[in-house]
């Protein structure tokens, strides 16, 4: 038998094999599925992407709590937390904007509440109708309420220097207070609430204006 040396050997080029054209269709098609995959389809989103509050809690409105255009929100986490806080169509906005908020209402200062631990010490329990602060505009003012009964964890206390944050962002960083009801307080409450889009058709005329 006839032995290569180094040179021939290296000279040795490997037999190709062609594919077959069933194999060559295949990998065809896998590259349009995966391109299919790869590719964004704009129209499928949304114009602008859904904010923390839109993304994680479920909002709902006390439209004329306890008087005539004091409309409330509350964000509703899945772990009970509510947030309140002013819609924007609450009569307060028809002014020229909310110059302060006062937390001294009550018999204490909602803002000197400091809750501590995981079983909430120092916690108040309040009922719906309970006033949380006052707000005022240049003419007038306004008291919000609790609107859900509950533990008042938290006021936002940022308010009282920036009151501003109620006329840029009331339903994010301008809202009032953080509560949490007990579950059986809540499945009450949530029979006197309105959903998102109720909310709406109730107040479309003044949402389009």
């Amino acid at each position: 038998m006839t032995e290569l040396n180094a040179d021939q050997t290296n000279n040795v080029k490997p037999t190709i094999i062609p594919s077959s054209h069933s194999e060559q269709k295949d990998e065809g098609l896998s590259d349009e599925v995966l391109r299919n995959l790869l590719l964004v389809d704009l129209e499928k989103f949304p114009p602008t992407p859904p904010s923390a509050v839109q993304s994680n809690y479920v909002t709902y409105f006390a439209p004329d709590f306890m008087k005539p255009g004091h409309d409330q929100y509350v964000h509703r986490h899945a772990n009970g937390l509510c947030i309140i806080g002013l819609a924007s169509t609450h009569i307060a906005f028809k002014d020229e904007g909310i110059t302060s908020v006062d937390f001294n209402v009550g018999k204490c200062d909602r803002s000197g509440i400091k809750v501590t631990g995981k079983r909430k010490r120092n916690a108040h329990h309040f009922e719906s109708n309970t006033a949380v602060c006052k707000v005022c505009t240049k003419d007038a003012s306004y008291i919000v309420r609790c609107c859900v009964k509950g533990s008042l964890l938290e006021v936002n206390d940022r308010l009282i220097k920036q009151p501003e944050l109620l006329n840029s962002s009331a339903d994010r960083e301008g809202y009032i207070a953080i509560i949490m009801p007990k579950p059986a307080d809540w499945i009450k409450v949530k029979t006197t609430l309105l959903a998102t889009e109720e909310y709406k058709e109730l107040r479309k005329d003044m949402l389009q204006s």
